[in-house]
């Protein structure tokens, strides 16, 4: 409510200035030039994700990801199995799917991959809805129990690339984390 009402009380029908008209002209245009450009950026910047997904169940899935983790398990010169603190290395074929699950509070296994070699990455959840976030990479992804995104991934420099969950998950949130490894 205004301190003093309008002198007009049909304001509405007064007519506008000539330079609000051209601010609101200016304003109109420039929305419509943003929401049809939103398609070209997806194209042009490379921005945007292009994800598949899919609706899977949760037990399921964490089934087949720990199917993947026996099949792949990388040894070490002995023989052995290589780990980081407890949670498996996996080195999936070049070319071929690599999985990864979010649960409280983990992602899971660590996966080692070729430099300049293209994956199609699974990820899904286990029980609560997870940010997968690549660090330095700043590749977002929100992840859900019950559906399954698949992004493909070419890594471009080797080394160790962090994720960490972005979106809060429990007590246990800021533990976390997982981790790719990308070697020559």
């Amino acid at each position: 409510m205004a301190i003093d009402p309008p002198s007009n009380r049909l304001w509405w029908k007064e007519p506008i200035h000539r330079i609000e008209l051209g601010w609101i002209i200016i304003a109109f245009l420039w929305g419509l030039f943003m929401f049809f450009f939103m398609i070209a950026w997806h194209f042009i910047g490379n921005q945007n994700l292009s994800t598949e997904s899919y609706r899977v169940l949760p037990e399921r899935y964490q089934e087949r990801v720990e199917l993947f983790a026996e099949e792949h398990q990388l040894l070490d010169a002995n023989g052995e199995p290589v780990d980081v603190d407890g949670v498996p290395v996996v080195s999936p074929p070049p070319g071929e799917d690599a999985y990864l699950l979010g649960r409280l509070w983990e992602w899971w296994p660590v996966l080692e991959l070729k430099k300049g070699e293209a994956y199609r990455l699974h990820l899904s959840s286990a029980d609560w809805q997870h940010g997968f976030s690549l660090q330095p990479v700043n590749i977002n992804i929100s992840v859900h129990p019950g559906y399954e995104q698949v992004i493909t991934l070419t890594p471009t420099e080797t080394g160790e690339f962090g994720i960490v969950c972005n979106e809060f998950c429990g007590i246990g949130h800021h533990t976390m984390t997982g981790l790719i490894r990308v070697v020559e």
